[in-house]
């Protein structure tokens, strides 16, 4: 029987995210699976959910994990996108030559939240998954329910990566998901490097953490779950309409769709790529602009007013963080006020940076602290 195409679909873009990746040294096989068994199957001809023995003689022992290879983890929330990505890294990565683990986290906002935990952990060491961990946290307040469970989420999936060795965590973000975050980035009035939405890879406390599925409908993960006999999670908060996500998911993505077309979702992904590419390259222009606007006491107003400023902006943005100034509170309104020093210098007193940071311009420099 064929694989269903949602099934390959998310294996293809996993395989593709592995070997992104730093490349492990390949699998050792017995001296008796021949070089056509060795060699990586097309996600596109892939014909059974689970790794089977081969024709010729391979063993799904010889498949499992092996200590020693790198350990990539994935955090399943027990959802559907998860789900599915959980399902495709545990076929996939072993053929790649990978350990795959799982990290599932227990926010302790619903009732119940422990039992579903250990229900996705159980079966995740069913499949295969080795470490398989809970982590419980506690979320606190700032910034809001979303932000403040995000924040605690990250933290504890940053943790066990560090703590287990993990070369990267996977993340079941989806296309869907990418284009709903272009869409409140565009509410909120940001700049390109928040139309940009959510990246491919990024570094967050010291843990690498990769979406693959950035490329794939939302409805590929619940049509690859259907097909592999999984039952998602639904979780009351993704229909919650006191979450502006909620919101966007459910009135004004289907309200754009039915105004401009089904396209319109992929070419909001489309442009965040785009906007993405571009953003990346003015960050990097920038870090080597801010280098060269440094002084002993801090930033040199005439190196920052030669620039333009699409980079100075950025130099000043990555200066305050430098400082202590939280990224999460530093505002447009922010940056606007530090460069104000620079472009409408008349003599105004210091500008006050999240974090009680005050900036301030004193013989041709900016200073902070």
């Amino acid at each position: 029987m064929r694989l269903d195409p949602s099934v390959a679909a998310i294996r293809t873009a996993i395989r593709h995210t592995l070997t992104t990746l730093p490349t492990p040294a390949p699998p050792t096989r017995p001296a008796t699976v021949s070089a056509a068994a060795a060699a990586p199957t097309p996600a596109a001809t892939f014909e059974e959910s689970r790794p089977q023995g081969g024709p010729d003689g391979a063993s799904l022992e010889e498949l499992r994990p092996v200590e020693g290879r790198p350990l990539v983890l994935v955090a399943c929330s027990g959802g559907a996108d998860s789900l599915a990505l959980a399902a495709g890294a545990v076929f996939v990565a072993p053929r790649l030559g990978w350990r795959v683990g799982l990290v599932t986290v227990d926010h302790q906002l619903q009732e119940g939240s422990a039992g579903r935990a250990e229900q996705v952990a159980t079966w995740a060491r069913e499949q295969g998954f080795a470490p398989v961990e809970v982590a419980t946290v506690e979320v606190g307040t700032h910034g809001g329910p979303e932000a403040a469970a995000r924040q605690a989420r990250y933290a504890a999936l940053a943790e066990a990566a560090g703590r287990l060795g993990a070369v990267a965590v996977l993340l079941g973000h989806t296309r869907d998901d990418q284009a709903e975050t272009v869409l409140l980035a565009l509410a909120r009035g940001a700049g390109p490097r928040g139309l940009a939405g959510m990246p491919a890879h990024r570094s967050h406390a010291g843990a690498r953490f990769s979406r693959p599925l950035l490329g794939v409908p939302r409805s590929a993960c619940r049509a690859a779950c259907a097909a592999l006999d999984l039952v998602p999670w639904e979780d009351p908060h993704n229909t919650d309409p006191s979450y502006a996500r909620s919101r966007v998911r459910a009135d004004a993505l289907p309200a754009l769709v039915a105004a401009l077309g089904e396209g319109v979702v992929a070419n909001l992904a489309r442009s965040a790529a785009l906007l993405g590419a571009d953003a990346d390259l003015l960050d990097e222009l920038a870090g080597n602009a801010l280098a060269g606007c440094r002084t002993a006491a801090g930033l040199s107003t005439d190196a920052l007013c030669g620039l333009p400023a699409a980079l100075r902006t950025r130099v000043l943005h990555a200066w305050a963080t430098e400082l202590g100034a939280p990224r999460a509170a530093l505002t447009h309104r922010h940056v606007a006020a530090l460069d104000a020093l620079i472009t409408a210098w008349h003599g105004q007193g210091a500008t006050l940076l999240p974090g009680g940071i005050a900036v301030s311009r004193r013989s041709g420099e900016l200073t902070g602290g």
